[in-house]
This record gives structure tokens, C-alpha cells and sequence, in this order.
């Protein structure tokens, strides 16, 4: 999943779309309630429905565990109260091999027109090929930060949705993408390639669950549960949808978390957000760590390791994210 990049190429072609992206960008940070608005995240809860997804080990491509987990993913949503369409298709790896995947699109008020669009990716990286040890470079990523975290924060948002009775006049759709993770790992002689990743938001931005799909804004939520964690402003989303980033960076300081999100540019990253933003024309951001002094990964210490699993898995973040999309959410006019 994801790189980092700096090509003047992007620069431009980002340059170029912006504009019109940021045109259909909704309320401004401005329009941020000046307080905590919301129900109050449970990060115990976020972290339950995390290590939930991790017991039925890595979920990676064709696999039984990503099957299983793709069922009780579904059934969560669903017991929460909200329509869910399996998106289903057969897609092709960076090395040819198929790969079934299934977007999975939960929706909550699925009759209203005006929406907001919150997504993460649901499926395992198959090779740890980050890890500090080459012996694991082909071993299965447990994923529980990079995949499981994201869809953790989701399930708590529509549980918390289910049970609030304030009645927000919008809908909101929980977009969980498949195949995210089959990039080309460098291990493999292989050329490096942008579009192996995210396969399954880019078959979803082409091939919307709805014909004429519209959401005011996206949210994407990667890696959102890690110790130690900062979410600093990814410059690729700074392009597509400003007004997003800072009504989100905005959010976080009402409600306490500023520390965690700082007012500081990333770098540029290849993720689910990009398709989004290119295909489906839709203003979306990535909260996506950063660690700008990490020697491992300017993703964190765990990433594309073995290592990527619940010991690592930090409730404070859990609650700092969730509880800033809370803010956003409750806010919007």
C-alpha cells in the first residue's frame, strides 16, 4: 500500500484538476461548531471491532479469512442498521493473477440525496517486505493497524449513529475498498507501478454502486490506530480538497486533539483517495499517518511488517480520529 512521491508529473496533473474538485468542496473550516458536537467515540469499542477483523488472521486476496472477515464486516453494518451493497469483481494483480474482491458499501440514510463519504481499505498487504528481517519479506501482513483500523473507526461511527437520536439531514456512505494492498513489492523484479495499488477504489470510482454517485466530501482513514501517530496534512489531498483538510485539522483542535493532527504538510501519497478524487470527481482527504523521524517508514515503525498487530494498536489514536470525524459529521449544515 501507498508510497511517497514528489514527481512534477503529479504536480501537475493534480494542478490541473484541483480546481474543479475544490469547487464542490462543502462548508469551509469556518463553518466548524466552535464546540464538541457529537456523541462521544468509544475507543474501547473501535479496538474491539479491530481485534474482531485481526482474529480471522491476515485478510489478504482469496484467501478464507479475508472471505469470513468480509462476511462479519458486512454483518456489522447491518446490525447497526444500515443498507449494505457487496461490490463484487474480479480483478487483476500487478502479476496477473485474479483477485476477487468485494467493495463493501454500507449505507446509512440511503434514501437522501446529499451525502458525505467516509472510507478505508479492508484487505491485508499478502508480504511484509518492509520488515526489518528479509527472512519475513513473503510472510502475510496481519494488518491491524494498515487496513483494520479504518474499518474499526467506521463500525464505531455507524454504532454510534444507531443509537443517537439526533437526526443529522444527510446521508452518509461507509465505503470499505478491497484490494488496496497488492501493490508490487519490492522484493519483486517487477517495475515499480502506482496503479497496482488500490485496485478496489479504482474499480469503484469507474463503476459507482449507484449510477450519477455524488458526495459533498470523502474522508479516507488509513492507518488510523498506531502508537505514537500523527496526522499530518498529506499533500495530494492539500491539492484535491483543501477546504476538507482544514475543516478536518479544524475538528480535531475543537475537540481536543490538535496535538495529534498537526499543522504540518506530509508528503504525497498513492492511495485510495486518488482514484476517488480523479474517476468519481469527489473532494476527498486521506488521514494518514506520518513519521517524519522514523528510519523504518515515514509510515511508522510497524508498517509492511509482522509486526502489524494489536500490541501496537494505540486507543488514544482510535479515539482521536474517530472523535474528530464525529466533529466533522455533526457539524455539517
Amino acid at each position: 500500500m501507498k508510497n511517497l512521491t514528489t514527481t512534477i508529473f503529479l504536480l501537475l496533473a493534480v494542478l490541473f484538476t484541483a480546481c474543479n474538485s475544490n469547487k464542490k468542496a462543502a462548508n469551509s473550516a469556518d463553518d466548524m461548531q466552535a464546540v464538541p458536537v457529537g456523541p462521544s467515540f468509544n475507543a474501547d469499542s473501535a479496538y474491539f471491532f479491530c481485534e474482531k477483523q485481526c482474529d480471522f488472521g491476515p485478510r489478504i486476496m482469496n484467501s478464507e479469512a479475508h472471505e469470513k472477515c468480509g462476511e462479519w464486516i458486512m454483518s456489522k453494518f447491518k446490525q447497526y442498521g444500515l443498507s449494505v451493497i457487496p461490490q463484487q469483481a474480479t480483478l487483476n494483480g500487478f502479476d496477473g493473477t485474479p483477485l476477487k474482491s468485494t467493495n463493501i458499501i454500507a449505507s446509512y440514510k440511503p434514501e437522501l440525496t446529499t451525502r458525505i463519504l467516509l472510507c478505508a481499505h479492508w484487505d491485508s498487504r499478502p508480504w511484509a517486505d518492509n520488515d526489518p528481517d528479509s527472512a519475513n519479506w513473503k510472510k502475510p501482513v496481519l494488518a491491524a493497524n494498515d487496513g483494520a483500523s479504518g474499518v474499526a473507526v467506521m463500525i464505531e461511527i455507524a454504532r454510534l449513529l444507531s443509537k443517537d437520536t439526533t437526526k443529522l439531514d444527510f446521508g452518509i456512505d461507509f465505503i470499505c475498498f478491497d484490494a488496496e494492498d497488492w501493490g508490487v513489492p519490492q522484493w519483486s523484479t517487477e517495475q515499480y507501478d502506482g496503479d497496482s495499488w488500490a485496485l478496489g477504489a479504482q474499480y469503484w470510482s469507474k463503476n459507482p454502486h449507484k449510477q450519477g454517485y455524488e458526495a459533498r466530501f470523502g474522508i479516507l482513514l488509513d492507518m488510523v490506530g498506531g502508537q505514537g501517530a500523527q496526522f499530518y496534512k498529506e499533500s495530494m489531498s492539500l491539492q484535491y480538497a483543501k477546504g476538507i483538510v482544514d475543516k478536518v485539522w479544524a475538528a480535531a483542535n475543537t475537540v481536543g486533539y490538535g496535538s495529534f493532527f498537526p499543522d504540518k504538510e506530509g508528503g504525497m501519497i498513492t492511495d485510495d483517495h486518488i482514484p476517488v478524487n480523479e474517476n468519481a470527481k469527489i473532494p476527498t482527504i486521506d488521514i494518514i499517518p506520518f513519521y517524519p523521524d522514523c528510519q523504518q517508514s515515514n509510515f511508522g515503525p510497524t508498517w509492511h511488517t509482522v509486526n502489524d498487530d494489536m500490541q501496537h494498536i494505540d486507543k488514544n489514536t482510535l479515539k482521536a480520529v474517530g472523535q474528530t470525524v464525529i466533529q466533522v459529521l455533526y457539524s455539517e449544515k
